[in-house]
């Protein structure tokens, strides 16, 4: 028989407390959920419904919960049918790769995922952009996103943790959660190493110099956000070196910038450490020419004075380019022929922005240089992490992570 919606409803929910009044959940999707809204403060969002044997197409789920970090752990499986999922977190923040189950069988994983809002303590706010407005980065719930061959979900556990290691990242759009595909970035690659222990905060955003970032209270935001030993990682130089006002150059105002963030940071007492620029795939005459001038030399030298640490960004993303070659260095960005994506009428061809590839490459990279550096965060990768060398980069044939469906054929702001 089948139950009234509104009985339904009740039997699905195994929560503390009302779903309005709770940042804890206990979600069992052997039983109805509802469709996300805001009285019921929780449920399948997005257009999406609940996964079955009938239905493995791509599912979202939301909780509306405060800003902070959640322990979320997730039980994979189906009594129906074997499941091979993919999970993201927000705006594209890989958490899991096609994690496998058979018929019947139940694995846990759990990862703890940032949410955040515009919203600062005192009455201020973080000034986003036009086309942040829908970035499900900044709602005001916490969405998981699950794709795949045969996606399959048992039960999800979201509770607070005050425990993780943070890591903040700060950057542009070689950074940011980049929300629509064929973009990505590595800052939302990066949570795919690390287990319940770190979590990844990711304040980016395309187009940002250290200038906009601190004039738009993106650092004010992470900065009341973070606890003592959390770690603030800085990568910026793209657009900063396009500046041609009074007092700019990486010399003066942007080595001046980073010596803000390193102080601003530091009196949290968290620990700073700054990236090198990622490389344009940039060639003339057959060799990877540089683009960035002295932005790379400037944040090397603010990193040994201020004595912070410092991961050789533009080196690493470098000897990836070289490895594949001037042609095929063109499967680590976003080189696609017309039609290949919903909507896109002309060719992509972009030497700045990386595809999910080239940004699951460029997060080995800053893990890399996060165990050269000994970072003790290195002590919580996963069992799946490899070690990995730049010169020598992964097949992308055999490269297989499933794609939200989710596209955008405009550029990301910045280049």
């Amino acid at each position: 028989m089948r139950l009234p919606l509104s009985a339904a409803l009740l039997l699905g929910l195994s929560l503390l407390t009302n779903a309005q009044n709770t940042t804890s959940f206990d979600i069992d999707f052997a039983k109805p959920q509802p469709v996300y809204d805001e009285q019921n403060g929780l449920g399948y969002d997005f257009g999406t419904s609940a996964l079955s044997k009938k239905n493995l197409s791509q599912m979202s789920f939301s909780v509306r919960v405060p800003d902070g970090n959640y322990k979320v752990s997730i039980t994979f499986g189906s009594k129906q049918y074997a499941g091979n999922t993919t999970v993201y977190a927000e705006s594209r923040r890989l958490l899991g790769v096609n994690i496998t189950t058979k018929k019947k069988e139940q694995r846990t994983l759990s990862w703890t995922v940032h949410k955040r809002s515009p919203e600062i303590e005192g009455g201020e706010r973080v000034k986003t952009k036009p086309r942040e407005k829908n970035y499900i980065n900044w709602d005001d719930r916490l969405t998981l996103t699950f794709c795949g061959p045969a996606p399959a979900i048992n039960r999800i556990v979201i509770e607070p943790d005050s425990k993780a290691r943070t890591i903040f990242l700060c950057g542009n759009s070689t950074v940011v959660d980049q929300e629509y595909e064929p973009w990505a970035s590595w800052g939302q690659m990066i949570g795919y190493w690390f287990d319940e222990n770190v979590c990844i905060a990711n304040y980016a955003e395309s187009g940002e110099r250290t200038t906009s970032f601190m004039a738009s209270k993106r650092l004010d935001k992470a900065l009341s956000m973070c606890h003592e030993g959390d770690i603030f990682i800085v990568e910026f130089g793209h657009n900063d070196e396009k500046d041609r006002g009074a007092g700019s150059g990486a010399w003066y105002n942007f080595s001046h910038n980073l010596k803000t963030f390193t102080d601003r940071i530091r009196e949290k007492g968290c620990e700073v450490i700054l990236a090198t620029p990622t490389a344009r795939r940039a060639y003339k005459n057959g060799v990877l020419t540089d683009t960035h001038g002295d932005y790379p030399a400037a944040t090397r030298t603010v990193a040994t004075r201020e004595k912070t640490g410092l991961i050789e960004l533009t080196q690493m993303t470098t000897d990836l380019y070289n490895a594949y070659g001037e042609e095929n260095s063109k499967r680590f960005l976003v080189h696609y022929a017309a039609g290949t994506y919903p909507g896109q009428d002309k060719e992509l061809a972009d030497n700045t922005h990386f595809n999910t590839f080239g940004a699951f490459e460029v997060s080995k990279c800053i893990v890399c240089g996060l165990k050269l550096l000994g970072s003790d965060v290195v002590s919580h990768l996963r069992s799946w992490w490899t070690d990995f060398d730049p010169k020598n980069p992964d097949d992308y044939t055999k490269f297989n992570i499933p794609a939200v469906q989710k596209f955008e054929i405009v550029k990301p702001d910045g280049n």
